[in-house]
């Protein structure tokens, strides 16, 4: 089994050799044709001028001899090619013997194509349309070609060879540099999930890369590591607080009832009512859970109707009069007007979430206290706030206020709660495609927000 990065190294370069290997061969496919073609053409003139050279003699002398052309000869054992001149009744009038050419050549090291097969043409001569002479010229080769006419060939077949050798070590060098480029990110966070399968929520993905998809899975990964260890930290204070608020009520019964059974307390009404009033609130507990369950199940079936949430707020907001008189708070109510703020909603559910809201600023805010809640439009969403300038939360407890069971520490945790209220009131306001969020500070106060989607109705 392959690394990704040798993985694709190998295929950077098997590519890349594929190409060069097919750039390679049309090239030198292409270079060898136009160069056979071109020598084709230059040898061509070259008989040309042979003729029109032999045609321009007889014009001037009016006759073959011995010496008509003779001149020629140096020319053609320069070039390896044989001359025969002949007369109009292909008569030699003289010629060369190909066999001198041959060993002229040196036939293994003869600088000419398909050598060592003799081939000869033959040409008609003629002066004023009449044929006057002929001449064969024979060769070792289809094409003859001179050395500097080798080393060109050769010298283009070795640039491309190098230029091969050189794209095949770039491209390798390229290769390694982004294969790097792509696989460290990805075995970061496989190395990553790893250790989140193993539990071990601490590791976080720190290399940066520079391509989007993988930036984007590497924040992922991190973003769900932190969850992951958002969740542990939840259960193992969700075991805690279960515990803790189970193991109370448990205690305290058992340890009266030992001292009954002992003999320490005597049996008697106030006693019994004592305990039986422990049972209740173990009960109210249990009951406490299993509406929370019903709402994270998200089977509450909800009678949907439309809600004029001024109207519907004020009537809540009396109930709660009394309670902020005893405590001297002002209980403050403002709703921006000219407005009519119509959604749609369970009024039993939504008042569940009012009533939890507006209890705990009351609760948690100190005598002489002020508790404000606003009602206002803000773009396409009506938002509620309710607002005090109560004990505030701690920043340590402020991502945990919405979970199941958790409660603050020190000062919260000296008033009594069961602490599913807030869990309850987010699991509602989800069910009505609501959000909500909170805003706090220790000694300061603490500010609730709900964002309802607007009804649109003239």
């Amino acid at each position: 089994m392959h690394s990704i990065s040798k993985r694709l190294s190998i295929l950077f370069i098997l590519c890349t050799l594929a190409t060069i290997l097919l750039v390679t061969l049309f090239v030198n496919f292409t270079v060898t044709n136009k160069f056979d073609q071109y020598m084709v053409d230059i040898q061509n003139r070259r008989y040309q001028r042979i003729v029109t050279y032999l045609e321009d003699v007889y014009k001037r002398e009016g006759e073959w001899s011995v010496n008509t052309g003779v001149e020629l000869m140096h020319e053609a054992y320069m070039g390896n090619y044989c001359l025969t001149l002949m007369d109009d009744k292909k008569q030699t009038v003289w010629g060369m013997n190909p066999n001198e050419i041959k060993n002229q050549l040196n036939m293994n090291e003869m600088p000419t194509q398909k050598n060592g097969v003799y081939t000869t043409k033959t040409f008609a001569i003629k002066v004023d349309s009449k044929k006057v002479g002929y001449v064969d010229i024979g060769q070792y080769s289809s094409i003859l070609l001179t050395e500097e006419d080798i080393n060109f060939k050769s010298s283009i077949n070795k640039s491309i060879i190098a230029s091969g050798i050189l794209t095949l070590i770039i491209i390798g060098g390229f290769s390694f540099y982004f294969s790097k480029q792509f696989s460290n990110p990805i075995k970061e966070v496989a190395q990553l999930s790893v250790n989140l399968s193993k539990g071990n929520f601490e590791t976080k993905s720190s290399i940066k890369s520079n391509l989007l998809e993988l930036e984007d899975l590497q924040k992922s990964v991190n973003i769900l590591a932190g969850k992951l260890k958002y969740q542990d930290t939840l259960r193992k204070r969700l075991v805690s607080d279960i515990s803790h608020e189970i193991r109370t009520p448990l205690n305290v019964l058992q340890n009266n009832l030992e001292a009954m059974i002992d003999g320490v307390y005597p049996v008697t009404t106030e006693k019994l009512h004592a305990l039986n009033e422990e049972v209740i609130r173990f009960g109210k507990l249990i009951n406490s859970l299993n509406v929370l369950k019903h709402f994270e199940a998200e089977s509450t079936k909800l009678t949907y109707e439309t809600i004029y949430l001024d109207e519907f707020i004020t009537e809540i907001c009396k109930g709660f009069y009394l309670d902020a008189e005893k405590k001297n708070i002002s209980f403050q109510y403002h709703v921006q007007p000219n407005h009519k703020y119509l959604i749609t909603g369970d009024k039993d559910q939504l008042k569940q979430v009012f009533i939890n809201l507006v209890a705990n600023a009351i609760k948690f805010t100190t005598f002489e206290g002020i508790v404000l809640i606003k009602l206002y439009e803000n773009g396409k969403n009506i938002v509620v706030e309710v607002c005090d300038n109560g004990m505030g939360i701690k920043d340590e407890d402020l991502p945990f206020i919405f979970e199941r069971l958790y409660r603050g520490k020190m000062d919260r945790q000296k008033i009594e709660g069961k602490g599913i209220g807030l869990t309850i009131v987010k699991s509602i306001l989800q069910l009505h495609n609501a959000g909500i969020d909170v805003e706090s500070k220790v000694g300061i106060g603490t500010k609730f927000t709900i964002y309802f989607n607007e009804n649109k109705k003239s």
